[in-house]
């Protein structure tokens, strides 16, 4: 029986277009930073884990320059994003300063922001990360989450599908 994986036999562009057929949801992870003011990403790794007791992940590069911040914080909210909301999913993947200008939002029970419109939000609380190869898994243990029908912003072969 082997004891580790064989070295690929692709590289890293190929994984990245093979990885896009598979279409997901978007999401937007955000927190409070301790100044008072939010810090938001767009995300579409995001999948259950469990349901007793409900948890569920997300994966941050570990070069992000937000990575101290979602690693120190006991708190997030995952935005689920509907159809009609790309241009958040946009705005929030950019490089700009405040990625909440002129965003819509209200506050959590834990003063984390949940973003207008959206399909679901999950409020989490920060309760394990696992670093893998050069991304960190970031298991939310859901306190707070609600949902309002929409159809799903979908992300795949590197475009936005409504």
């Amino acid at each position: 029986m082997p004891t580790s994986a064989l070295l690929p036999n692709f590289d890293s562009r190929h994984f990245r277009q093979s990885l896009g057929q598979f279409a997901t949801g978007v999401t937007v992870i955000a927190t409070r930073l301790p100044d008072g003011s939010f810090l938001g990403l767009t995300a579409s790794s995001f999948n259950a884990v469990s349901l007793d007791p409900p948890l569920v992940l997300w994966s941050l590069g570990n070069s992000a320059q937000s990575m101290p911040i979602f690693t120190d914080n006991t708190h997030y909210i995952v935005n689920v994003l509907a159809h009609d909301q790309q241009h958040l999913a946009k705005q929030f993947a950019s490089k700009i300063d405040n990625r909440f200008h002129e965003v819509n939002f209200t506050l959590s029970a834990t003063g984390q922001p949940i973003l207008q419109g959206v399909s679901a939000w999950f409020e989490c609380f920060n309760r394990s990360r696992y670093p893998e190869g050069d991304h960190t898994i970031f298991v939310g243990e859901v306190e707070q989450c609600h949902f309002t029908p929409h159809a799903p912003l979908i992300y795949h072969g590197g475009q936005y599908l409504k």
